[in-house]
């Protein structure tokens, strides 16, 4: 692989595996994610999604192998990676602009980069009329815009998204979708998101990548190469769908 390629993959993924003791939950997971990528997770329940999001932000270190972003071994002290849960995490004691500059204030930015950046959250996620109000007072989709919002404007090296809309409907869901994808698009972010919803991930993603049981690996990457926004009854994404919800039924 040449010195251009190397430079070209935000997050290098080498021979990871990890035993908890005696329980082997990754095994020798390799792949590559390119700069300004949107690549989805997909798998059975229990197969190991979050033990890989944890070792990439080092709550855990692998036993072998190891994850790298720009080239250089993933540390969250150096890397600015954001995360997005599926619980909406705002601070309630905060109001949405507070919530949208917190993490900024953190980073001890400049005031002038903080105020340019919140308004352009503002501004991309539509919550002008929001800003001065606090989470409570907001509708689940709204509360986790906010969150969204937070971690895009951080313009992290890597946002790692673990089943944001686990808990939503399907209309919200599509709506925060599309958000995300606008947000994804404007900022050039790369990002990772994991999903149990496989309608979800050949929605958002350019290569949606499967995980086997445990031990988990990569059992299949699968390149999304549909126009958006994406039309989920178009016969090219029902046949996709189809092809990944087998892939994970049959081990």
């Amino acid at each position: 692989m040449g010195e251009g390629m190397e430079l070209q993959n935000k997050v290098s993924v080498q021979h990871l595996t990890k035993y908890f003791g005696n329980l082997h939950v990754l095994d020798d997971i390799s792949f590559n994610i390119k700069k300004g990528e949107f690549v989805c997770v997909v798998g059975p329940t229990g197969c190991g999604k979050t033990t890989f999001l944890n070792l990439l932000t080092r709550i855990y270190m692998p036993t072998k192998g190891d994850l790298f972003i720009d080239g250089v071994s993933a540390n969250p002290k150096e890397h600015n990676l954001a995360m997005v849960f599926q619980e909406p995490s705002s601070l309630p004691w905060k109001t949405v602009e507070q919530n949208l500059r917190f993490g900024l204030e953190l980073k001890k930015l400049d005031k002038k980069i903080i105020d340019e950046r919140v308004e352009e959250m503002i501004e991309l996620l539509g919550l002008q009329e929001f800003r001065d109000q606090y989470p409570s007072q907001l509708s689940v989709s709204t509360a986790q815009r906010i969150i969204i919002g937070r971690a895009f404007g951080m313009h992290p090296d890597l946002l790692l998204m673990d089943e944001p809309y686990g808990q939503m409907d399907i209309k919200l869901r599509f709506y925060l979708e599309d958000e995300v994808i606008r947000l994804w698009k404007e900022l050039g972010s790369t990002v990772i998101f994991i999903t149990h919803n496989v309608e979800e991930a050949v929605y958002l993603a350019e290569r949606v990548l499967i995980l086997s049981n445990k031990p988990t690996t990569i059992k299949e990457e699968v390149k999304v190469d549909l126009p958006r926004p994406r039309d989920v009854t178009d016969p090219e994404f029902i046949r996709i769908r189809k092809y990944v919800t087998d892939q994970i039924k049959w081990w």
